[in-house]
């Protein structure tokens, strides 16, 4: 018989970790990928998707725990959609990532992954710099639920992994149905999303960056400088070398590259972040649009290539171009090691290989882990 969405399902034994916070369990033959799970557990779960070759389910009782399980810090994990690993010792969630970072470069680049997730203060807690929060029609915030439009209200004392300064905004702050902004500093800051919610100046060692504040800027707080030193140690820059930024938001990347003396191309598909780009780092050329079809109007050659794109990856055509111009160096950032995955292979078919693949837990107790990966000549 099969199993249907709501359906409760007994005395399941857990598996591995699977890529996007789950954990990998059989039932009848079918797959199952569980949250709020750790491997060798025993526990009933309630399915909550099925579809022709899986299903989705949540654990709803635990037989058998696991001794890397805690109790969450906030009451709300279980239905809020943010957080993945809150029922995680959270060096024992670093070590679930590394287990998906190493599964998915190997299975996709057949790349050896050997390095541990870095730990970046400050962790677990207290890291999220930028929020948005969903107003009910009470005005009551709240976040949503995983793969749900559901709102759940924030519990008291807010979101835990936020900035205390946004970790709960104002009574009052949004229009009832609406969403706010928060970007925490001083002050903190919660506006409406919109054409008129405006900028907010970020500080990265001894550079500026406007940033729109519904425009992309990293959440933990130490990420542009952990990201920025590790993509410039990873290219060691010189004075007079062409570097690309491509998808490169407000310029966070450029700016380094610039003031180490580089002649900078960007590329960004916001054209709003592009704006912002040509005043946070003047020096350097950014044009909007699609990046594998800007690159055209870049030089024919480069000597530095950083890469910071999306989830979806960099992709084929992106690569192909900047293989051919023949870079000694190429600085791939990737929010998604499955994405990053499959662009290795592609890059390897193109001679390029990487010399390294480093993993930073900038997002403490979720399943999103941020790499670095260096490549250079085959």
């Amino acid at each position: 018989m099969d199993i249907t969405a709501g359906q409760v399902v007994t005395g399941l034994e857990i598996g591995p970790v699977a890529h996007g916070g789950h954990f990998v369990t059989r039932h009848e033959g079918r797959v199952i990928f569980v949250r709020h799970a750790l491997t060798g557990e025993l526990v009933d779960v309630r399915i909550t998707e099925v579809s022709k070759r899986f299903a989705r389910a949540d654990v709803i009782a635990v037989h058998r725990a696991s001794p890397h399980r805690v109790t969450p810090p906030c009451p709300i994990a279980g239905r809020c959609g943010g957080c993945d690993f809150q029922h995680v010792e959270p060096g024992h969630s670093r070590e679930l990532k590394r287990q998906v970072v190493a599964e998915l470069l190997g299975h996709l680049a057949g790349y050896d992954f050997t390095g541990e997730v870095l730990e970046v203060q400050p962790a677990p807690l207290g890291w999220r710099r930028r929020m948005r929060y969903h107003l009910d029609d009470s005005g009551r915030a709240g976040l949503r639920g995983h793969r749900s439009e559901d709102l759940v209200p924030l519990p008291e004392g807010g979101c835990r992994i936020a900035d205390p300064g946004i970790s709960a905004p104002p009574a009052d702050a949004g229009r009832p149905g609406g969403e706010l902004l928060a970007v925490a500093g001083a002050p903190s800051l919660f506006v409406a999303p919109g054409p008129g919610s405006g900028t907010v100046t970020e500080q990265v060692g001894e550079q500026a960056f406007l940033v729109a504040v519904d425009g992309f800027w990293q959440a933990h707080a130490a990420a542009p400088t952990v990201l920025t030193d590790a993509v410039m140690a990873g290219l060691v820059p010189k004075p007079g070398d062409v570097a690309f930024d491509l998808f490169c938001g407000v310029g966070l990347f450029a700016g380094a590259l610039a003031a180490a003396g580089a002649q900078v191309w960007g590329i960004e598909g916001d054209r709003r972040a592009a704006e912002l780009a040509r005043v946070n780092v003047p020096g350097a050329t950014f044009a909007a649009g699609d990046v594998g079809r800007r690159l055209v109007g870049l030089p024919r050659a480069a000597d530095l290539v950083v890469l910071d794109p999306p989830r979806a990856g960099a992709g084929s055509g992106v690569l192909a171009a900047i293989a051919a111009r023949h870079p000694r160096g190429i600085a791939y950032v990737a929010c998604d090691p499955a994405a990053l995955g499959r662009d290795l292979k592609i890059a390897s078919e193109l001679g390029y290989e990487p010399v390294s693949v480093t993993a930073y837990d900038l997002f403490p107790l979720t399943q999103h882990i941020e790499c670095v990966a260096i490549l250079a000549p085959r």
